[in-house]
Formats: structure tokens, C-alpha cells, sequence
């Protein structure tokens, strides 16, 4: 029999809708499963199960009398701790942010609390989102469902593992350079960064402010639209908000793709790329042949130049966003100091930890007088050039088809010790950021250990309906997103 927490967003809204189930029923299954898996997995910084109870029963009450559902009534989910959430600690996985506790919503909290959703609690990240193993947090090490000795990819390490072992139906992430996605092929899940602009970051605590992303990571592409309707649209306390109207995403499940034209890079299936990865990639592409899509192999330039634009440009508005962290106003503050610019020296060599301090060096590094025009400048104009080669490649495709990450799993403690290795990771996602495009990472296989494989599906901005329709057929024609992880009996 299936259980509650097997379920999709989807599958038991309609329960709840029809009076199968309780939302009281369904918040209790999570916090079981909470109780039965955190202890093997560690997705949860915060549990809020007291706060959760409550909710559900007041949202119950609202259905008995017979008030209007919202898909998202009552369905429990988890937040990455990098989201503010009024009265209840945000962390960002760091010593820096151990006790803050903010005294406002994020735009996404506050629309997604105006639906009924319950929060469960807040989920594990790589701190202040910075990594692709979530083994960078101050608190614990996310472990990934499927395998317990491996990473579940990061940063949003802890919001994948919590849908993907049924901890929560859904879960918000943020997304500065693939860290939704990443993490979601890792953990076999559907997860989606929209087109920048399109969700408000009013109240995610900034890494990278041009590249960060806020996107829903659910178990599959419906879930993944329902939630997207519940959290685009223009905000005005965001300047980056767009005031374009918001389309209602489900309209898009449709499985006719006949005609639609698909481009993959060559460069995606060179060398670094792991052979089952690119296996299950190659076979992705006779999928949607089989569809009647056109799917052809070209060339999209300069993405040798992705990574290192990328991790120049982030460090360098890391260094400038995290310089308001002196322990003086909130968070963490050093107990020996001799005067106050030593408390700002003994905050801040106490509270970041090594990746963190290793992205602010390079992050100031990069913009310091004699070696702007060097580094920083030139990372920016290459950025000009990876959109600009984007923007050819759509006037030719629909949408560009490749691997969401370079491997699988890896295990944990393999690449702490290279970050260069840990940065290539990311090798396919970096350049949607750079160019502001909306992309999405759904199950295309799994490898010989039985561990997930993502594919990736870029879209033109603001194109969001496209890229889901086209992951929908995907997923009507193949199994691999209804395969869970078995956690019983594993420690």
C-alpha cells in the first residue's frame, strides 16, 4: 500500500479536496516520517512540529466550513534556511546566523502561508548557499536518500533530500549557479529555476543578488508547475521583480511537443562527463524524437569561459553582500576583542566557515584596485558573451537539451579537499544564471549503483510554460520520476 508521504503535492491535495484525508492526518505522516529518517539523512535545521499541528488543525476547520482550497491548502512542506520565515530562525546553515531569528516573511513565505501551506520546518544548505555537497553547513552533513554515504549535491542539498525521501511534499530553494537543480538530479526530483525576475527575492539572504533565484523542488513536473503559480509574480520590494502577468503553468501539461525544436550542445557531451550520464542523455533525446520533437546536436561557445565568469562574478557581490555581517547589529559575535576592529577581524574569522571565507577573499580579491579590469571586468564581459550565444542558439531552438551535473552522487568527503573539483559540478548550470534563463532538471535514469541521473531543459526567458510542457511529456513517457528511495532498515 502507498503511503501518505509517497505521494505527490498533487495527488494528495485532491485527497484532501475530496475528504479522504485530514490535513491533521497528513501533517502527522510527515512528522513521522521526520522522526523515522532525519536521524539517517539530516535534512532539517529546524523542525517547527508544535507550530505545524496547529496550523493544520485551523486549516481543517477552514475546509469543514467549507472555504475555497487552494491546491496548496494544507500540504506540508520545507523551506531552505536561506528564506526568512517571520519568528522562526534562518540560519543560512551558519555559525554567523546561528540565533537570528528575522522579524519578517520572505515574499515566497508570506504568499505561501496565504495559501495554507504548512511549513514544516527549515532544511540544510551548504552555508550562506555557498557549494555543491551541502557539507558545508555549520550544523550537519545532508546525506543524499538513495545512498547514505554520498552527498545529496548542493547548495539546496537539504530541500532535495526532504521531498526526496517523502519528508515533505514540496520545498523552496534558492539557485545562484545551479544549487536547485544540481542537488534535484542528485536526489531524483523535479527542480526548477525560473527566468530571473520572475520570483521575488525580497527576503532571501543574498549570496550572489544577479544570480540568485528562489525555485520549488518537488517529485514531478505537475507539482512543480502548481507550486510555480503559487510564487511568480511581480513584487515592488524587489527592484529585480519583473511586472510581467503570470500565466497559469498548469495549462502547459500537455504531451503534444510534435515540432518543437530542441538543440544540444556538444560541448555538454565532451569530455568530463560521466559515460552513463551521457547514456541516459542520448536516450532522453530518442524520447523526444519519439515525440515528434527535432532534436540536433550543435555548438553553443565560450561555455569554457562559464565557470570561471561564474565564480569571479559571485564571489566578487558575495564579498560585497556578506561585508554586513560584523557582530555588531544581529547573529554571532566574538567574546575576545581589543577594540572594534578586531571585533570585526574575530566575528568574522569565527563565524564563516572555509568555503564562505575562501569565496569573500577571492569575491574582494577580484574587485581590488589594479585587478578590477583584470578579473572582474573581463568576467563580465564574458558574461555579455555566454547570453548573447544563448540568445543565437534560441533563435534556432525551443529549447536546449543537456545533463543537469557531470556524475552522479559522489561520496561524502570526495571532493572537500578540491574545490576546483567541487566547482565543476556545476559546469552545465553555471551559464543559466549568467544569462538569466529559466531551466529545470527532471529523472532521466539511474546509474549501475541505482543512483539518479538528472536532465536538463533551458528555455528562452520567461518561457517557463514551454520548458514545463516539454519536461510533462518527457515524463508521461517514461517511469523515473515515480521511483522512491527506500530508507528502511538503512543506517
Amino acid at each position: 500500500m502507498e503511503k501518505i508521504t509517497d505521494l505527490t503535492l498533487y495527488g494528495v491535495s485532491e485527497k484532501i479536496r475530496k475528504k479522504e484525508i485530514s490535513v491533521v492526518d497528513v501533517t502527522k505522516a510527515c512528522i513521522a516520517r521526520i522522526a523515522e529518517t532525519e536521524g539517517k539523512i539530516e535534512s532539517f535545521i529546524t523542525v517547527c512540529e508544535e507550530d505545524a499541528l496547529i496550523n493544520a488543525d485551523r486549516i481543517q476547520k477552514k475546509i469543514d466550513a467549507g472555504e475555497n482550497l487552494s491546491p496548496l491548502t494544507g500540504i506540508p512542506m520545507a523551506l531552505k534556511d536561506n528564506i526568512c520565515t517571520k519568528g522562526i530562525r534562518t540560519t543560512c546553515a551558519s555559525k554567523m546566523l546561528f540565533n537570528f531569528i528575522p522579524p519578517y516573511d520572505a515574499t515566497v513565505s508570506k504568499k505561501l502561508k496565504s495559501h495554507d501551506a504548512i511549513l514544516l520546518g527549515k532544511v540544510n544548505l551548504d552555508e550562506f548557499a555557498m557549494g555543491g555537497s551541502t557539507e558545508n553547513s555549520y550544523f550537519k552533513k545532508t546525506k543524499n536518500p538513495w545512498d547514505l554515504t554520498r552527498v545529496p549535491g548542493g547548495s539546496s542539498g537539504g530541500s532535495c533530500s526532504s521531498v526526496s525521501s517523502g519528508q515533505a511534499f514540496f520545498s523552496l530553494g534558492s539557485d545562484t549557479g545551479g544549487s536547485v537543480r544540481q542537488p534535484a538530479s542528485l536526489c531524483g526530483v523535479v527542480g526548477l529555476k525560473p527566468t530571473y525576475g520572475l520570483v521575488s527575492r525580497f527576503g532571501l539572504i543574498a549570496f550572489a543578488s544577479s544570480l540568485d533565484q528562489i525555485g520549488p523542488i518537488t517529485k514531478d513536473v505537475r507539482d512543480c508547475s502548481i507550486v510555480l503559480n503559487h510564487i511568480a509574480g511581480h513584487d515592488p520590494k524587489d527592484s529585480t521583480s519583473s511586472p510581467r502577468s503570470i500565466p497559469d503553468y498548469t495549462q502547459f501539461l500537455k504531451e503534444n511537443i510534435r515540432g518543437l525544436k530542441i538543440g544540444v550542445p556538444m560541448e555538454y557531451l565532451g569530455d568530463g562527463i560521466d559515460h552513463e550520464v551521457k547514456e541516459a542523455i542520448l536516450k532522453s533525446c530518442q524520447t523526444f524524437r519519439s515525440l515528434g520533437a527535432f532534436c540536433e546536436e550543435f555548438h553553443l561557445p565560450i561555455t569554457e569561459y562559464a565557470i570561471p565568469s561564474y565564480y569571479l562574478v559571485s564571489s566578487a557581490e558575495a564579498s560585497s553582500n556578506l561585508a554586513r555581517y560584523d557582530g555588531i547589529k544581529y547573529g554571532f559575535r566574538s567574546q575576545k576583542f581589543d577594540d572594534i576592529t578586531d571585533l570585526y577581524n574575530q566575528t568574522r574569522s569565527e563565524g564563516f566557515g572555509a568555503e564562505v571565507k575562501r569565496r569573500i577573499m577571492l569575491g574582494t580579491y577580484a574587485l581590488s584596485s589594479g585587478y578590477y579590469d583584470a578579473y572582474y571586468n573581463k568576467a563580465l564581459k564574458a558574461r555579455t558573451l555566454i547570453k548573447e550565444s544563448f540568445d543565437k542558439a534560441f533563435e534556432k531552438f525551443d529549447i536546449i537539451l543537456g545533463p543537469t551535473s557531470p556524475s552522479t552522487a559522489f561520496r561524502l568527503g570526495e571532493k572537500t579537499t578540491d574545490p576546483l573539483q567541487m566547482y565543476l559540478m556545476d559546469i552545465y548550470t553555471v551559464s543559466v544564471n549568467i544569462a538569466g534563463l529559466p531551466a529545470i532538471s527532471i529523472p532521466c535514469g539511474f546509474d549501475a549503483s541505482n543512483l539518479p541521473i538528472g536532465l536538463q531543459l533551458i528555455g528562452k526567458p520567461f518561457d517557463e510554460g514551454t520548458l514545463l510542457q516539454t519536461a510533462y511529456a518527457y515524463e508521461q513517457n517514461t517511469n523515473f520520476h515515480t521511483r522512491r528511495p527506500n530508507l528502511e532498515g538503512r543506517d
